[in-house]
């Protein structure tokens, strides 16, 4: 058993597609603490300095005939922007350059995870986590600001029966609370699966017979990642403004 062990780690068929996500110094091999560089932290820097070079960088020139860095600037506030006035309305419009620097930096932290040797940061629940605490911090917050304890009706359904409306309201208080961790889990779940299984199948590209097959999987699976990580940072970005549009909005 130990020689077939052995055997197939020589041959390669021993894989570990979770080493993909494993948090390491960038500098020498001791314990990780809270100031420590990291991967994580590299990659993210990456993320923003991609967000200036596009938003900064790229717009400075306001060319009339604009280049194609100013195009897809341009696209992208556009985007976001009736995406941000048509779920909250005028008063959220005021709330579009943190919902903008949201969905731009996971765009660019998930295409920079699909480079070759990179780190997708947003496969991590602890950076996910941050963000999605940080937007239900904000919009409670928000909420509580602009309607006093009027806030609390959006956990009250005024239009379901009156038997009825205390246990919605102790549903609607628990899927409130539960938000953080689905806006988290949504986005991280998504990124480290699908890596996972690029992963596991390009550790079969080795072998001779199947390889063709495992190449074309890679192939279908890498341009599926591609798509996702746009949809992923555009449910995180939309979701943010379902929030934001209850803070706004309790009574709607």
């Amino acid at each position: 058993m130990a020689d077939e062990a052995h055997g197939a780690e020589e041959g390669g068929l021993v894989f570990h597609p979770m080493d993909q996500f494993i948090v390491k110094p960038l500098f020498g091999d001791g314990p990780i603490a809270w100031y420590t560089p990291t991967n994580v932290t590299l990659w993210m820097g990456l993320a923003v300095l991609a967000v200036v070079l596009l938003m900064v960088m790229g717009t400075r020139g306001r060319a009339i005939v604009p280049s194609r860095i100013q195009s897809i600037a341009e696209l992208a506030y556009g985007f976001i922007y009736k995406m941000v006035e048509d779920v909250t309305g005028k008063d959220g419009v005021k709330y579009f350059p943190y919902i903008m620097t949201l969905f731009l930096f996971i765009v660019f932290a998930n295409f920079l995870g699909l480079l070759p040797m990179a780190f997708t940061t947003t496969s991590h629940i602890a950076v996910t986590a941050v963000m999605a605490m940080a937007v239900f911090l904000a919009v409670t917050i928000l909420g509580f600001v602009k309607n006093g304890a009027g806030f609390l009706s959006v956990f009250w359904i005024s239009s379901a029966p009156l038997v009825l409306r205390p246990v919605l309201a102790l549903i609607e208080v628990i899927s409130y609370f539960v938000r953080p961790v689905s806006h988290s889990i949504r986005l991280a779940g998504n990124m480290m699966a699908g890596h996972a299984v690029i992963k596991v199948f390009a550790a079969f590209a080795a072998l001779t017979v199947i390889a063709p097959l495992s190449i074309l999987a890679i192939t279908a699976i890498y341009a599926l990642e591609v798509l996702v990580s746009f949809i992923q940072a555009y449910v995180f970005a939309i979701l943010t403004c379902v929030y934001l549009k209850d803070a706004l909005h309790p009574h709607h």
